[in-house]
């Protein structure tokens, strides 16, 4: 298992924040992220936050809990599948304490017992699973969920709450599995918290809903927070009150008779994760430090300044190569330069790119991260985290300027138009003829006017988020959470395959030919033929190499003999030379084509031969496939570094003005 490499400095964090942790005390703050690392931040002072240790786990970080009975010991929970246990103490180093290695799959939380030497872990295999910290020692299974278990709580008389994506609440005690209770949904459930009284529990849904419910699993009041998922639920020290961060980017206030207080939103904020000790609020974020924030009143505290430029979306405009980043600016590159016949790298052998015509540019699209991007007749079109479309058009740098720790937005000189919010993240965009089409976290399709941006229709939804939408004979592809990859037109569409697991990417060539990437570490690539009665798919083979869940995928060359592309949260670029007539082959076929210091987030296909990809690493890539059939590096780029060029030249160029 290769290592994150991303490189944080010492001020905060190189990737969005997953999960925020307090001590009991409110005096010290854990923040997970996906740049593998844990920061043990000092939060005497809420108004400066100052981080102080940095732990390392080899994948990204769900989550971290504070021990109940000793405050300097906490526990991290990571996708490298384990679960570690350190000594933080106030004054000196730290120190691991213990590794609870053998689990099957990532950890997504973790909660101790009242006793503070026994932990639970929760992972996404569906387990619950009793641990002894002190010796390291596998206790019990508690319970087992049908899907991903997402989160753990624990209540002060040890009943152990877990939910997970099956829809399914579970309450139990360890040593009696014959008397957990159960209650289901029909949605995702994946955020849960035990009132400190553990006289209530609050559950979250991804319909937008928190449910209080008794111990014996009795509902008490259904709470309606937000059109967009309810991931995390906090309570106040008096309970009187609760948190919800849900995914349309903002905190939501209630009192415990279920009234709203107050809403506060921050586009920088992640709400996937929100902790209260001593009347405080922290929150995760897409930057680079936690957010804190005052509970009676929700006035913000302290917030981080550095934003992260984590590649989510690619797109072509012309010929410039579009970023969609975390920061909600898109990056615009120059791509003149051609590779002779495929055969020369680009490079000149330096393995830096050629000089360029133009410097990059700045886009300013939102305050919200970009997810996606679809560009047509000059205009570009970007889904953001916050739920909105928005249109940006012209050829004016907007010059977002970086002086190293604050980022700082200019006046806009760009034409921006923002629609309303489609009550959700949009992590997906395409044209279906003359409209744009979204798909949202909800599982929505929606149509849009792309001169107006106004609602024009809905189709079917999927039963998941829709990840990936595509462009694809005279109609379009769409893979979601819901294991399923579908093709035809807003209001007829045909179910093509189902995965074991989730769907992140859906990639089709000429009509013919369509490849999916899915949390079940393979790739499908299907031949399709059109007949009276709809598309059939004529052949299918799956692909394997990724070790972890395969987020992108692409294709080249010709349906007939296609070569497949994807990224996996392995690190791993890999590629296929489909052989349709060799099924069997598949099982010893691809091949590990580049490496990155991260997982791989998104790519696009710009053309019969070449492909973009990008990674959470920074790293960009164009791949090419030669006239013999091989593909492999042709360029390659740091984004980081490109962001700083372009606000340099935005900066130049308003001094030239001037």
């Amino acid at each position: 298992m290769r290592t994150i490499d991303l490189r944080p400095d010492e001020t905060g964090h190189a990737a969005p924040i997953t999960h925020v942790a307090f001590r009991p005390d409110g005096e010290r703050l854990a923040s997970c992220s996906y740049d593998g690392t844990v920061l043990v931040w000092d939060t005497t002072d809420p108004a400066q936050p100052l981080p102080l240790t940095r732990l390392r786990h080899r994948r990204l970080v769900n989550a971290a809990a504070w021990n109940p009975t000793r405050p300097a010991l906490l526990a991290t929970a990571s996708a490298d599948k384990t679960v570690a246990v350190w000594r933080i103490p106030d004054h000196g180093p730290h120190e691991l304490v213990q590794a609870l290695a053998r689990h099957t799959d990532d950890i997504n939380s973790v909660a101790w017992m009242p006793d503070g030497r026994r932990l639970i872990c929760v992972s996404e295999d569906g387990r619950a699973t009793l641990w002894d910290t002190a010796s390291g020692a596998f206790l019990a299974e508690i319970s087992a969920h049908a899907a991903h278990c997402m989160m753990v709580s624990v209540s002060r008389d040890g009943l152990i709450a877990t939910v997970g994506e099956d829809g399914m609440v579970a309450v139990g005690e360890p040593g009696r599995p014959a008397e957990v209770l159960t209650r289901h949904y029909t949605s995702s459930v994946e955020g849960c918290a035990w009132s400190h009284s553990g006289r209530v529990l609050a559950v979250a849904r991804d319909d937008g809903v928190v449910i209080l419910l008794t111990p014996e699993l009795e509902c008490l009041r259904t709470v309606t927070v937000s059109s967009s998922a309810a991931r995390s639920v906090a309570w106040a020290d008096d309970d009187s009150s609760f948190v919800v961060g849900a995914y349309d980017g903002s905190l939501h206030f209630f009192g415990v008779d279920g009234e709203r207080i107050r809403r506060v939103d921050d586009a920088r904020m992640w709400p996937r994760s929100v902790a209260t000790a001593r009347g405080l609020v922290a929150a995760g974020s897409f930057w680079s430090g936690p957010h804190l924030l005052d509970l009676a009143t929700g006035t913000p505290l302290s917030a981080p300044e550095r934003p992260g430029h984590g590649a989510n979306a690619l797109a072509v405009l012309g010929d410039e190569l579009l970023i969609g980043c975390d920061s909600g600016t898109v990056l615009a590159i120059d791509m003149d330069t051609e590779e002779a016949d495929g055969e020369a790298d680009g490079t000149g052998g330096t393995g830096h790119p050629p000089p360029s015509s133009r410097p990059p540019r700045l886009l300013e699209i939102s305050d919200s991260p970009v997810l996606s991007l679809a560009t047509r007749d000059g205009s570009v079109y970007a889904g953001t985290y916050a739920g909105h479309v928005v249109r940006h058009d012209g050829e004016g740098n907007d010059g977002a300027r970086l002086d190293g720790a604050r980022y700082d937005r200019p006046h806009h000189r760009g034409t921006r138009l923002v629609g309303e919010s489609l009550g959700a993240p949009v992590p997906s965009l395409c044209f279906d003829g003359g409209r744009l089409v979204a798909g949202t976290y909800s599982g929505e399709l929606i149509a849009l006017d792309p001169a107006t941006l106004t609602e024009t229709d809905r189709g079917a939804p999927h039963g998941g988020s829709v990840k990936s939408l595509s462009a694809f004979g005279g109609g379009f592809l769409s893979a979601a959470t819901d294991r399923t990859v579908a093709a035809g037109s807003l209001h007829h569409r045909e179910t093509l395959w189902q995965h074991g697991n989730l769907v992140n990417a859906v990639a089709g060539l000429k009509g013919r030919v369509v490849a999916s990437a899915s949390r079940d570490h393979t790739v499908k690539v299907g031949l399709l033929t059109a007949g009276d009665e709809g598309r059939r798919v004529e052949r299918t083979q799956t692909l394997l190499g990724p070790d972890e869940s395969v987020k992108c995928v692409a294709l080249l060359g010709d349906p007939s003999s296609p070569v497949v592309l994807a990224g996996s949260y392995d690190f791993g670029l890999y590629a296929w030379q489909v052989d349709w007539d060799d099924s069997a082959g598949t099982l010893a076929s691809g091949r590990l084509l580049a490496e990155f210091r991260q997982g791989l987030s998104c790519m696009i296909r710009l053309d019969d031969r070449r492909v973009a990809v990008a990674g959470w690493d920074g790293r960009l890539l164009i791949v090419g496939q030669d006239r013999r059939g091989g593909v492999r590096e042709l360029r390659s780029w740091d984004i980081g570094e490109l962001v700083a060029l372009a606000g340099l030249s935005a900066d130049v160029g308003e001094r030239v003005a001037s």
